[in-house]
């Protein structure tokens, strides 16, 4: 078991380097590039660095992208009618809409009209109930590099204990699923759970995807336990703006046997396994074995 920072940076760094092979493998061996579409509605400054963080790494790998732009006051029916055009088009193995999505669409309704098969970010009710049944899905991007990194570590995860505090459709869920197919026993907490300290420090994988700025303190943790701290949060401190965690990373670094940082930790691997996710999808649908180290 490897101890210490997690470096997601490296790890997604391994992630697109792999993905890029597979990459070339499938062009080579079948004569497909493989599409990934992303769809931005209106201006929000963080999603626009994220729609071209994630154009960026696409084509790095050597996949093709498509970038789509909405204005904010474009109808639903336009959205609606954007996403059956990627459905049906043959270049595009992946689709994401980025969100948020502004307040006059309605998300689940647009994530729904994704065809599930390219449906990379793995919120279609779909993929979602495939998850939670055990069958073969496309995953969210986070926890299936949550899942990357805690593997990474331990190797096999049978009969640890997790804890994962935040309940959310995008995270907190899905891993939980993800955790019991690897054999850990989990429990979810969230903003009701009794006495959540102790909660926390029953667990051998701590996740914290609640929100929060530094919620989870050093005394919260099981000694040498695993931390993946998914939450990004912008604090103000001594009349400067920076981005901290859900944990206290200082006190938790003292207690952990591994910890994510942030940033560095989590969110380098989710663009990484988008990338995954589009591969995975291009296999599938075209009846490939999906290549061995492409997913958790």
């Amino acid at each position: 078991m490897r101890r210490g920072i997690i470096d997601g940076k490296s790890t997604a760094a391994q992630i697109r380097q792999r993905a890029a092979e597979v990459a070339v493998r499938l062009r080579e061996d079948h004569g497909v590039v493989c599409g990934l579409a992303v769809v931005l509605v209106g201006e929000d400054p963080a999603s626009q660095v994220y729609v071209r963080n994630k154009s960026a790494q696409t084509r790095e790998v050597g996949m093709n992208s498509f970038e789509h732009r909405l204005a904010a006051d474009a109808s639903e029916g336009e959205l609606l009618a954007l996403v059956t055009k990627l459905n049906l088009d043959p270049a595009v193995d992946g689709i994401l809409v980025q969100l948020p999505l502004p307040p006059h669409m309605n998300a689940e309704r647009v994530i729904n009209a994704i065809a599930p098969h390219k449906d990379v970010d793995g919120f279609h009710i779909s993929n979602v109930g495939l998850l939670g049944t055990g069958q073969r899905a496309l995953v969210p991007c986070t926890p299936l590099g949550c899942m990357m990194m805690l593997k990474e570590v331990h190797g096999d995860l049978s009969g640890l204990e997790a804890v994962i505090v935040g309940r959310s459709n995008i995270v907190g869920k899905p891993l939980a699923q993800l955790l019991i197919m690897a054999n850990c026993t989990v429990t979810v907490a969230h903003s009701r759970t009794r006495d959540l300290p102790s909660v926390c420090r029953r667990a051998d994988i701590l996740v914290a995807a609640v929100g929060r700025a530094q919620l989870i303190r050093g005394d919260w943790i099981k000694p040498g336990a695993s931390v993946i701290d998914v939450g990004i949060n912008r604090v103000e401190r001594d009349g400067k703006s920076r981005l901290v965690g859900d944990v206290d990373f200082d006190e938790a670094a003292a207690v952990a046997g591994a910890i994510t940082p942030v940033p560095g930790g989590v969110g380098p691997m989710t663009i990484a396994c988008l990338l995954v996710n589009t591969l995975t999808a291009a296999h599938r649908a075209r009846n490939l074995p999906v290549p061995v180290g492409l997913t958790a």
